[in-house]
């Protein structure tokens, strides 16, 4: 049976990439376990690696969401105070708030997210959605 591993991302530049990336890893609950001027990588335990790797060619960026390629990547968390937690966190690391926390009926009646996006176009959701049935 397979099972999803890591998840690798092209940037401009990692190290600039790694500082906005870190302080959302961390909160997230991942540890910095590399961290190099062409590599850099985060684990959590039983968690797929992450992990961000320079572009072949400089000045291929940013990436443009809607095209083909990367979507955005979802990390669900415990509450909806802590999708604005992170929120706050992505955006004084200097992410770009592309939606701010709010709730999503069109998903759920219990749907809570916001949508923040890097330098280089990555864009991630902070997402609570509990179970209809918790509460």
């Amino acid at each position: 049976m397979a099972t999803f591993d890591h998840l690798g991302i092209t940037v401009d530049d990692v190290p600039r990439a790694s500082a906005q990336f870190n302080p959302v890893f961390e909160a997230l609950g991942y540890t910095r376990a590399y961290d190099a001027p062409e590599h850099a990588y985060w684990c959590r335990t039983d968690e797929p690696e992450i992990l961000l790797y320079s572009a072949r060619e400089t000045g291929t960026g940013p990436h443009e969401h809607g095209r083909v390629g990367w979507q955005h990547l979802a990390f669900a968390v415990d509450s909806r105070e802590e999708v604005d937690r992170i929120h706050d966190i992505a955006v004084a690391a200097g992410w770009s708030e592309v939606r701010a926390p709010k709730e999503y009926p069109r998903f759920s009646d219990r749907y809570y997210a916001c949508f923040v996006e890097d330098d280089n176009g990555i864009r991630l959701e902070i997402m609570h959605n509990p179970p209809r049935d918790a509460g």
